[in-house]
């Protein structure tokens, strides 16, 4: 997932991102790492905050946009 690359490239800490998504930081580290798998909302939620589609999000294109 890219998760850490669009939080570092909007230069927001895990903690930020957590608060904003109402979420815990561990929870977080866990998606960026690997070690945990987002279920589908919060992959709304993550898309949608970062404005990108959730193909995009995991790794499926390399096209932010959304398609509607």
């Amino acid at each position: 997932m890219r998760l850490k690359f669009l939080r570092e490239q909007k230069n927001i800490s895990q903690v930020k991102l957590a608060m904003d998504l109402n979420m815990n930081q561990n929870s977080i580290s866990r998606y960026e790492t690997g070690q945990r798998e987002a279920d589908y909302a919060t992959l709304i939620k993550i898309a949608d905050y970062f404005n990108v589609s959730i193909d995009f999000l995991l790794e499926r294109t390399d096209n932010p946009a959304f398609f509607k």
